[in-house]
Parts: structure tokens; sequence; C-alpha cells
């Protein structure tokens, strides 16, 4: 990439466009924490990095998400760690390489998720908005998106409440349409906010939240990622008590569970080897997934592992490491099963050669490991 960039987010991207297995990635945030306006398209027939014609408006924390029609909209984010929330909408269409607007949303939001119905409609939930006292909230507000509407104002519509609020949680649209929202956090005022094990459901066709089962460990920082139509697999997450200033590391959690769409039931599986968090996972191959990179707390250096789980079997596969070490990275499964990784933070705080500066990295490199 041109630049580097680091995402935050749970669903700030990639996405793999439909023509050529080609990846967007879009916003971000620099080393200072401020949001980047930039895009680019990843070509892996030559690849390079190409920026779009036009540039999205500046946003972090924001979300990405690839229309049934090949579009991709973008939603909500931060210009800047305190600025406010952002309530618009842009659309990236890729037979033009151009952003155009794409209405606003009812609540402005950042951390939120965005996901695609099976009725082509995008769910958006929950995230953070700010106080008129300059302290934040977790909402509990949902959205739909409806890329067929003809005019703006009839783009968004309310969606039912979720149960409880939250923020920086991931959401994945499981059989029936069903989407499982898990765990993430809930500001309270504290110096850390809270992880959280609660999750729920929201059923399209009724426009209706319900509790599922609660995770065995609360999780913020952590990753879920579908095994299957019906399963789950949640990994690592931020350890309570996890100090951000360096002071206390007592590494981040190294278990995982699994989710069960037919019980309402999670299930502690195997531990991975090392605890982490920030990384990313990603499905690779029937019943398995890839977790990539991400950071124990305390020293935030961006680690090289990258380790295979397979839910037949209930294993991690230690799998080649990355070249650079990172955190806050982008990952996309491209179309030939392999893996691309881009940006990211290597190196934070005490791990950092000076503590006051974030380092990041614009490198990118291709994991080609097997996922049969």
């Amino acid at each position: 990439m041109a630049r580097a960039t680091a995402w935050s987010g749970q669903h700030d991207g990639p996405v793999v466009l439909q023509a050529g297995g080609k990846v967007l990635v879009a916003g971000g945030a620099d080393a200072t924490g401020a949001a980047l306006g930039q895009a680019a398209v990843y070509n892996p027939a030559d690849d390079t990095w190409t920026p779009t014609s036009t540039q999205p408006s500046p946003r972090r924390l924001h979300t990405v998400t690839r229309l049934a029609d090949g579009r991709v909209l973008i939603t909500g984010g931060l210009t800047a760690p305190t600025s406010p929330a952002l309530a618009s909408a842009e659309l990236y269409d890729p037979t033009t390489g151009s952003w155009t607007p794409a209405g606003t949303m009812k609540q402005a939001r950042w951390g939120h998720s965005a996901v695609l119905l099976p009725s082509g409609k995008v769910l958006v939930a929950g995230g953070t908005a700010a106080r008129s006292t300059g302290t934040t909230r977790a909402l509990r507000s949902a959205e739909l998106f409806d890329p067929a509407a003809t005019t703006d104002a009839q783009r968004w519509t309310p969606a039912a409440d979720m149960t409880d609020a939250r923020t920086g949680h991931p959401a994945v649209v499981l059989q029936g349409g069903k989407v499982l929202v898990a765990g993430g956090t809930a500001p309270v005022g504290t110096a850390q906010d809270p992880a959280l094990a609660f999750c729920e459901l929201y059923d399209a066709d009724r426009d209706a939240w319900t509790p599922t089962g609660n995770l065995v460990h609360p999780r913020a920082l952590h990753q879920a990622t579908p095994l299957s139509a019906t399963a789950v697999l949640v990994t690592g997450g931020r350890a309570p008590g996890a100090s951000e200033d360096g002071t206390f590391d007592p590494l981040s959690r190294r278990t995982a569970e699994r989710y069960d769409l037919t019980t309402g039931v999670w299930t502690p599986v195997r531990d991975m080897d090392a605890g982490r968090a920030r990384h990313r996972a990603v499905p690779f191959g029937a019943g398995k997934v890839l977790v990539i990179g991400g950071t124990g707390g305390g020293d935030e250096a961006g680690y090289r592992s990258v380790a295979l789980y397979d839910a037949g079997t209930d294993t991690w596969t230690v799998r080649p490491g990355l070249g650079t070490g990172r955190w806050a990275l982008a990952a996309a499964v491209l179309p030939d099963n392999r893996v691309l990784v881009t940006g990211g933070v290597t190196r934070s705080g005490l791990a950092a050669a000076d503590p006051a500066v974030t380092e990041l990295t614009a490198s990118s490199e291709i994991f080609t490991g097997s996922g049969a």
C-alpha cells in the first residue's frame, strides 16, 4: 500500500470485490490516530495497489460491507480520536472506481457492526456515540440500509433495538438470515470498558432481537468467524484487567469457544498456543479458521504468529508466520484461497523505540498455505 494504515474496528474491511477477486480497503487511521480519507484496490493478478478515482470521507472505526450487486457501503466512524461520531454513509462502485453519498444514518455511531442480510439490506447495530457531557455511551439502536431505495430518505429505516447496548462487537450472519452479535464492551466511565459475555440474535423476518447463550468468557477485541451456517468460532480478546499503560500485562486470552445456532450454547474448544487480541481471523476451508497476528497487550508489539483451527479435530496447527508482526491489520481471503494481509500496527507504547510514537506498516503479504 502507498500509506501505512491501521484498522482497529471489527467491520472496517477489507472486502473482496466480485470482479476478478480484487480487494478494496478504505479509511483507517494513521500513527496519530487521525482518520484517513483514502481507498485503494489490490489486484492479485498483477500484485498491485491502485487508489480509487475518488476518495471517501476520512473515517476510522467505521464499517465496510459489500452489497449483493457488488457495490460497497461504508458507514459511520470517527475522523479523530476526540471527534463526534459520523452519521454519513458512502457507496463505492467498482465499475467506475468512485464514491458517492449514500444518505445519513438515523444515529451517528462508531465501533458498530454492519452485515449483509439475505434480503440485500444491510443491518447496522450498536456502536458508540458521544454524550452532551463529553463522555461516551454504547448504543442499543439498529437500522437498515436498503440499496434498492430510490431516495435518500427511504434508504435508512429504524430496526428493532438490541436487547443490550454494546460496541466493538463482531456480528456474523448464520442460517436463515439470523445475525449473531457476541461480546464487545459497554462504557461505564472507568479507565477501561468492561468486556461483555452477553450475546443475542437478530431475526430479520420478525425484526426482533432475542438473547442467546452467553460466552463462556467475557470478551473484547476478539474475533468471531463462521465455521458453517450454524456454527461460529470466537478467538482471543483482551484479558480482564489488562492495563492500557503497559504497567500490567497478564497476556490476552488463549481461549476459544464455539457457538451452535441449533442449541444456542457456547462450548469451550482447545486453547490457542498463546493469547492474542486485535488479531484477524478468516474462514479458511471447510470448518477451518486462520488466525493472524495480533498482540498480547502491555508491550503492544505485533505478533508474527499464524495458527489454523480445524473444527473437525478440535486442533490448532502452527502455520508459517508473517514476515512483519502486526495488529489492527486487514486480512481477506482471495478467490484462489490465498490470504492477503496488509497494514497494521507493528509497535506502540513500551514496544516502540519512542513510547509516544505508534509505528505502522504499509507492507502487504500473501499467505499461500492450503485450507483444504
